[in-house]
């Protein structure tokens, strides 16, 4: 059987294996099978059948019809994935309300000293990580932030800035209540207007000439003792974003900070 490749990438992209996929567009275009005729049918290997089409049925896609032998049953497509989203949705509820019963719990408390025991024991060089994908830097930054006490410096672009207009704003404000001092160094462009109007309010602003530039990307500093430092720049997708953290106050603080100042000093106020 042919699997068309447009259907096939985009249920991969909703977190079906190859054999759910597999299993999945050939029960739709039988209605009902065996799992014997659909291992043949797709040439998935008899021993995983089962187990995938049972996974199917756990997800909501299929429903199982107890027979000898078993039987499956195909829903419509769009049922199928209107059940598969509720199913989900019924999951990452029961997992939110776990993890907030453990933060509510002493555990979080037991955890937290096992984390800074273990903190004491780590050279700086081991806390640093790659990062891959938007949504993870975004992450990483926001709890970086966090922990800020005393200073948070940032150079970005206007991409960056709009992104730290609309991802962290509220956070910022936060910490800029709670007296830390946030810096951003940035290159500006016209469609930098609105972050800059709302960002204005929790930290100072500088206009960075990017002819001028040390250095191609950008980074943000914490406390100077912490690094978050860009490894691409938004042309690239989303998902392959990359970018370097490290708590390395070597780093931080002996490398990025200085150059950080360097440039901050060179940039033009904003308003």
């Amino acid at each position: 059987m042919e699997f068309p490749r447009k259907v096939m990438d985009a249920l991969k992209t909703i977190g079906l294996n190859l054999y759910e996929r597999k299993l999945w567009v050939a029960l739709l275009a039988r209605g009902v099978s065996t799992a014997g005729e659909l291992s043949q049918l797709t040439r998935v290997p008899r021993s995983r059948t089962y187990d995938t089409l049972e996974s199917l049925a756990e997800k909501g896609f299929i429903v199982i019809q107890t027979a000898r032998p078993l039987r499956f049953v195909a829903l419509s497509p769009r049922e199928a994935l209107e059940r598969a989203k509720k199913k989900i949705e019924e999951k990452m509820r029961e997992a939110m309300s776990r993890i907030d019963e453990i933060l509510e719990s002493p555990i979080i408390e037991e955890l937290e000293k096992l984390y800074e025991k273990g903190l004491k024991l780590v050279e700086p060089e081991e806390l640093t990580g790659a990062l891959k994908g938007k949504f993870t830097v975004n992450q990483q930054m926001s709890n970086m932030f966090k922990g800020a006490e005393r200073e948070i410096s940032i150079l970005t672009d206007p991409h960056g800035l709009r992104d730290l207009a609309e991802h962290h704003f509220t956070l910022l404000k936060t910490l800029k209540d709670r007296g830390v001092n946030i810096r951003i160094a940035s290159v500006i462009n016209e469609g930098c207007s609105d972050a800059i109007k709302a960002l204005s309010g929790v930290a100072e602003i500088r206009s960075v000439n990017e002819k001028e530039l040390p250095i191609a990307g950008g980074f943000c500093t914490v406390d100077r003792k912490q690094l978050l430092l860009s490894l691409t720049d938004h042309k690239v997708d989303p998902s392959q974003h990359l970018a370097i953290w490290s708590r390395s106050e070597h780093a931080a603080e002996r490398v990025f900070q200085p150059l950080f100042e360097v440039i901050w000093q060179k940039a033009k106020k904003v308003g």
